[in-house]
């Protein structure tokens, strides 16, 4: 767990990959100007939040070419077909990774998706600035992933603070009760709870089952990584998850709308803080 006192800058493939968002990040501001105008023009994008508020436990669907934990996933996919055949598969909302170096992801991804499909999509990367955030709200995300280990105490107020003035929502994803707490005290709407020590890329068995059930009631809670079939999606609805966040399992499914199907429909259990 990170020490309660103080945080310091992420190491390990996490680390490796903020520096890399960062130098993104520093092409997307010689056009901020232009990406601020247009973002404010941009027409509101269905609520991600509204969708995983239902008496089930809601499938956030995603779409994975490859990772650091695991390489190829399914280095052809089409983001669109994909996304398509997680919609009719049942799930609520779809996880588009636009991180290109490591997760095989684009923006272009997001963009062909968010034009054909109406269910709310997540843009899943390491955004570190607020001018990543704009990009997100322009290309029709619902919302953005901000990763606490990866953000300083004030980074973080920063960018929920600036979510909030662009109408852009944050599923805000923590490992620990530290950074449960920060997100929690900066207004976090949505938190994720991830399985995977991203510094490591080891899976910490019972992070999801221990940080949960800390999650107020009001506030969405998702488990995120190591969920493959109906079993793990029983077994985080019985600690109070209100969805899941699958991306390997359905990413290499031969037949990704049946493999969703299988995972929704699990009853939700409440939260009681």
């Amino acid at each position: 767990m990170q020490a309660s006192f103080g945080w310091t800058p992420p190491g390990g493939t996490l680390g490796t990959i903020v520096r890399e968002a960062e130098l993104r990040a520093e092409v997307l501001l010689r056009r901020s100007a232009e990406l601020i105008q247009a973002a404010r023009m941009a027409p509101p994008a269905p609520s991600l939040l509204r969708a995983l508020r239902g008496g089930r436990v809601e499938v956030i669907a995603e779409v994975k070419r490859r990772s650091p934990s695991k390489g190829a996933i399914a280095p052809g996919l089409d983001a669109v077909r994909q996304a398509e055949a997680y919609a009719t598969g049942g799930a609520a909302a779809v996880s588009i990774l636009t991180e290109p170096a490591h997760f095989g992801g684009s923006i272009e991804d997001l963009r062909s998706v968010r034009s054909l499909l109406k269910i709310p999509a997540l843009k899943k990367d390491f955004h570190v600035t607020v001018i990543q955030l704009v990009e997100a709200r322009l290309l029709g995300s619902s919302a953005a992933l901000l990763i606490a280990r990866a953000l300083s105490p004030q980074r973080l107020k920063e960018l929920m603070e600036h979510a909030r003035m662009i109408g852009l929502e944050l599923l805000v994803e923590v490992r620990d009760e530290w950074e449960l707490e920060r997100a929690l005290h900066h207004g976090a709407s949505m938190v994720g709870v991830n399985n995977r020590n991203l510094e490591t890329l080891e899976i910490e068995e019972g992070t999801a089952e221990r940080v949960i059930p800390k999650i107020p009631p009001g506030v969405i809670a998702v488990a995120e990584s190591g969920v493959r079939t109906r079993d793990d999606v029983e077994r985080y609805a019985g600690v109070g998850a209100d969805a899941v966040l699958v991306g390997s399992a359905l990413s290499a499914s031969p037949d990704p709308a049946a493999a969703t199907e299988e995972l929704v429909g699990v009853t939700r259990h409440a939260r009681h803080g």
